[in-house]
C-alpha cells in the first residue's frame, strides 16, 4: 500500500539520507553537503525554501520528492523538480510516478503553468517514464551550475 505525505521538520534526517542515497545512486555521494540541520531550517523554518513530498510503501520509507517555485519570463510561475528518488528495493511500483502526480496535482491546485526537471542522460529508466507521461525533453539547453570559487570570483566583481 503507498502513502504519500507532506514532510515534515520530523523527516529531516530521512531526507539528508535519501539525498545521500539519491547521490549514492548517481556516482557522486561526497558532492552532497546539505545537512539534516541544514534542511530542517531550510524546508520547515519560517520561510521555507522548498517542499518534500515522503512516499511511504506499506509504512517503510520508500522514496521522496523534493520542489521549490520556479518562475519563466516565457511561462509565468511553475516549480522545479530538484529531486525525484525511490529506493531501489520499492522501484518498479510506480511510486516515482505516483510522487510526480502529487507534485503536478499540487502546481494543478496553486495555478503553476508548468514543472520543470533535469534527468541524467545516462538514467534510461526514468526518461523513459518521463516521456511516456508526456515531458519535452529541452536538448537544444546545457544546464550551468556556478559554486565555489567561481561564484566567490564572479561576486568579487560586482560593484
Amino acid at each position: 500500500m503507498l502513502t504519500i505525505r507532506p514532510a515534515t521538520i520530523d523527516d529531516a534526517a530521512l531526507i539528508r539520507r535519501m539525498i545521500w542515497e539519491l547521490a549514492d545512486f548517481e556516482k557522486v555521494p561526497d558532492q552532497v553537503l546539505t545537512t539534516e540541520a541544514g534542511i530542517a531550517r531550510d524546508g520547515f523554518g519560517a520561510t521555507p525554501l522548498f517542499r518534500a513530498l515522503i512516499a511511504e510503501w506499506q509504512g517503510q520509507p520508500a522514496g521522496f520528492a523534493l520542489y521549490f517555485d520556479h518562475y519563466s519570463t516565457w511561462r509565468g510561475a511553475g516549480f522545479y523538480l530538484e529531486d525525484l528518488f525511490v529506493r531501489p528495493d520499492f522501484r518498479g511500483r510506480g511510486i516515482g510516478g505516483a510522487l510526480l502526480a502529487h507534485v503536478a496535482r499540487a502546481a494543478e491546485q496553486e495555478d503553476r503553468r508548468f514543472l520543470r526537471w533535469e534527468v541524467l542522460n545516462w538514467n534510461q529508466p526514468a526518461i523513459d517514464m518521463y516521456k511516456a507521461l508526456g515531458g519535452d525533453f529541452m536538448d537544444e539547453r546545457r544546464s550551468v551550475f556556478l559554486t565555489g570559487d567561481g561564484l566567490r570570483k564572479l561576486a568579487a566583481k560586482a560593484s
